[in-house]
Order: C-alpha cells, then sequence, then structure tokens
C-alpha cells in the first residue's frame, strides 16, 4: 500500500484510478527494458546489447581481442624481475590450478539431481551452473600466461637454437584461441599446465635464488613436476578408481613435456631467461666517459641506422661491447666466445672465449668488453653466452685486408 502511494499523487487515495495506471505503466516500462535487455525490440530494430553480441559473434572478434592483449602485455610488462608482473603470474597459475582441480572433479563425478541440486548449498549450485565456462576461463589464463612468457622469452631468445623453445610458446599462444571445446579434456588441461608451470619456474627461481646454473634450472623443473602432480593428486582425492591408472593416465603427457624440456635445456634450445642482451657491437675503441661508454666505429654519412662496425680493417685491435640486463641481485659470468672462419664454405672455429662478471639490476644492461689485438682476415663473430654455453646474444663482422682508404669514424654513447 505505500509502495502504491509513491507512485501517485499524494493528495490521491491509494486504490484510485490514477494510481492503478501509475502502477501498470512502470511494470509495462519495466518488461520493455527486460525485453530490450534481450535483445527483443518492439520497434523492429536490435537493442544496444543486441548489437553488442552480434559484434562479438564475428569470426575475426577472437584475433583482435588476441593480438590487443599481446599488445597491451608488450607494452607493460617491462622488467622478468618485477615483483607485481611475478605476483600476476603467480596468481593466473593458482587459479588456473584451481580450476583445472574444479573441472577434474566434475568430470568424475556424477552430476546431482534437479532436486537434489536445489536442495544443496549455494555455491555447490553456481559450481554446476558454471561448469559451461570453465573452458573459457582455462582458455583466458593459458592465453595470459603464454602471451607473457613470448614477451619475457624473446628478450634472451636469439636465431640459434634458442628459438626453438620461443617457437614451442608461439605456437602454443596462437594454438590457444583455437582450444576452447578442447580444454574439458583434463589429460590437455595437465599437460599444457605443466608448461606454463615450467616457463614460470625456469626464470622465476633464478630471480628470487640469485642464481643461475644448471641446478637451479633442474629445481625449477622440478618444482613444475611437483605442482602439477599436486593438482592431479587432488583431483582424484576419495575417488572412487583407486587404482592409480586414471591418474598416471593423465599425468603421463606432462611428465613427457617436462622431461622433453628437460632436454631442451641440456641441448641448448632453451632461451637463458632472465637474462637478456640489451645492447651490443664490435668496435675500434672503447673509452669510459663519466657514466657513459664511447664507442668508435665507421660509419658513413647516410648510414644513419649503424651503431657498429660490419666491416673492420685486419691488424688492428678489436673491441667486442656488450650490455647484458640481469634481475636485481642476480651475480654471474657470461662469455664473450669468439668465432673464425677464413671464407663462408668453411664452418666456425673456436678461437677464444673470454669470461666477464656481471651484476644485475641496471636497466640498461650490466656493460663489459673483451677485446683483440688483430685478426684474420674472414668472418668473425661472438656468441655472448652463459656458465652453461646458453646464447644470450651475437654480434658478428667481416675483416678485410689492410686498405689505403681512410675510414670515417663515428662515436655513439651507451
Amino acid at each position: 500500500m505505500h509502495r502504491c502511494r509513491l507512485l501517485c499523487d499524494t493528495n490521491a487515495p491509494a486504490a484510485s484510478p490514477e494510481c492503478v495506471l501509475n502502477v501498470a505503466w512502470v511494470v509495462a516500462r519495466f518488461h520493455d527494458f527486460i525485453e530490450q535487455w534481450n535483445g527483443i525490440s518492439h520497434s523492429g530494430g536490435m537493442s544496444p546489447l543486441a548489437k553488442l553480441q552480434s559484434v562479438l559473434a564475428k569470426p575475426f572478434m577472437p584475433a583482435v581481442f588476441f593480438l590487443c592483449g599481446v599488445s597491451y602485455d608488450s607494452v607493460t610488462l617491462s622488467r622478468i624481475d618485477r615483483l607485481v608482473d611475478n605476483l600476476v603470474l603467480l596468481l593466473y597459475l593458482a587459479v588456473l590450478g584451481a580450476l583445472i582441480v574444479l573441472t577434474g572433479r566434475l568430470g568424475i563425478e556424477s552430476p546431482p539431481e534437479r532436486e537434489q541440486l536445489l536442495s544443496g548449498s549455494q555455491f555447490t549450485r553456481w559450481v554446476w551452473e558454471s561448469r559451461p565456462y570453465h573452458p573459457m576461463a582455462s582458455q583466458f589464463l593459458f592465453g595470459g600466461l603464454f602471451s607473457a612468457y613470448a614477451i619475457f622469452y624473446s628478450q634472451s631468445a636469439t636465431f640459434a637454437g634458442t628459438a626453438i623453445f620461443f617457437a614451442v610458446l608461439i605456437m602454443l599462444l596462437v594454438t590457444n584461441e583455437f582450444l576452447r571445446d578442447r580444454l574439458s579434456n583434463l589429460r590437455i588441461l595437465v599437460g599444457l599446465y605443466a608448461v606454463v608451470s615450467f616457463a614460470f619456474f625456469t626464470f622465476f627461481v633464478p630471480v628470487i635464488t640469485g642464481f643461475m646454473n644448471a641446478a637451479i634450472f633442474l629445481l625449477g623443473a622440478l618444482l613444475s613436476l611437483g605442482v602439477t602432480l599436486y593438482l592431479v593428486q587432488l583431483v582424484y582425492r576419495r575417488s572412487p578408481d583407486q587404482s592409480g591408472r586414471q591418474p598416471f593416465a593423465v599425468m603421463a603427457p606432462a611428465i613427457v613435456l617436462i622431461a622433453m624440456l628437460v632436454g631442451f635445456y641440456f641441448m641448448n634450445w632453451i632461451p637463458p631467461v632472465p637474462l637478456s642482451l640489451k645492447f651490443g657491437g664490435l668496435y675500434h675503441e672503447v673509452k669510459r666517459s663519466g657514466d657513459q661508454f664511447e664507442l668508435v666505429f665507421e660509419k658513413s654519412w647516410y648510414q644513419f641506422w649503424k651503431r657498429s662496425d660490419t666491416t673492420f680493417p685486419a691488424d688492428e685491435p678489436i673491441y667486442c661491447f656488450t650490455a647484458v640486463f640481469a634481475p636485481v641481485d642476480l651475480n654471474t659470468t657470461i662469455y664473450h666466445h669468439w668465432y673464425y672462419r677464413p671464407n663462408d664454405s668453411r664452418p666456425f672455429i673456436h678461437a677464444d672465449k673470454i669470461p666477464l662478471k656481471i651484476s644485475g639490476g641496471r636497466e640498461g644492461g650490466y656493460r663489459a668488453y673483451s677485446f683483440k689485438q688483430r685478426l684474420d682476415p674472414g668472418d668473425w663473430r661472438v656468441d655472448v653466452e652463459t656458465e652453461d654455453g646458453r646464447i644470450i646474444g651475437r654480434v658478428a663482422v667481416t675483416v678485410l685486408s689492410q686498405t689505403e682508404e681512410q675510414p670515417t669514424l663515428a662515436t655513439v654513447s651507451y
């Protein structure tokens, strides 16, 4: 009665015709609003929500969202040792793990009857009613993780063997966009989770420990294996199947994938994250001026893009300058590994290997250089390597016989 009075003239009786008409008008408008929300329009047109749903249903929209997501990550993910970024990735892993356990548990349990579901708790009803959306949530989380890993690993990958693992991440990132219908398969979920866990712990353990070697890498691999095994254990806890065959069948692909990735490491196919080459080149001279290094190289007036020597005269000292990024508190040794071949029909052979100690924390990378007194004519390259032999980056130069021409030298500061 009081609610009716609020819709009427305050001087009119509660049961007056004016009050009844006002209530009827409000009910009709509310009914029209609900119909428009569901895409129904009496004017024959589409409601704004229906138009939005129509646009989102276009076949090209997943590609648009994919590119926008990768572009956003490439701008916001600045440093591999940034605490906030790593906590977000860790949160993604935790939520994804919980979602996989939930998907697995619902898959092995019989759906409750409608009466039983209605009499159960609100949380139970929500879990079963949201089940069709679990693959979409998993796809979102996998996409976010693979996108971040592709960005971080691209900073350390080269066109040498380490590009293989980076290519695998790119392939999984793209394939994830077409896996929605498959992401209710527990074996696929567990296998992909093993990969994203491995990719995370591979760089996160060196970041938090300040060490980078084979033992630290294997520790990260064991952590990823342990976390994945624990997820499978949670899925089949108190399961009627006590034989253990089904859990092993689910876990087997994940074990194979982690073993394969460990093999990638010993074949130097995994980028040396969290290290990355920020700058590098070969120069006539390197000298320090205050907080900067002045790098001298040959440059013609039109070569505005040039930042280092690409050809070099024989019998002159040559400097290899590099700036390698490392996380805060990570101290390690890198190597300038010099290789030589007299012509392109011959393979490169070892010429020298010079150790350089670096410390992490500098945004532009830890700067260091090595030099050689004289080089024979031919092709030379310097591989910037970790202690375990993985390539951080590579610079190259062609050494020519001494000429009479006086080169034009330029200087760049770094």
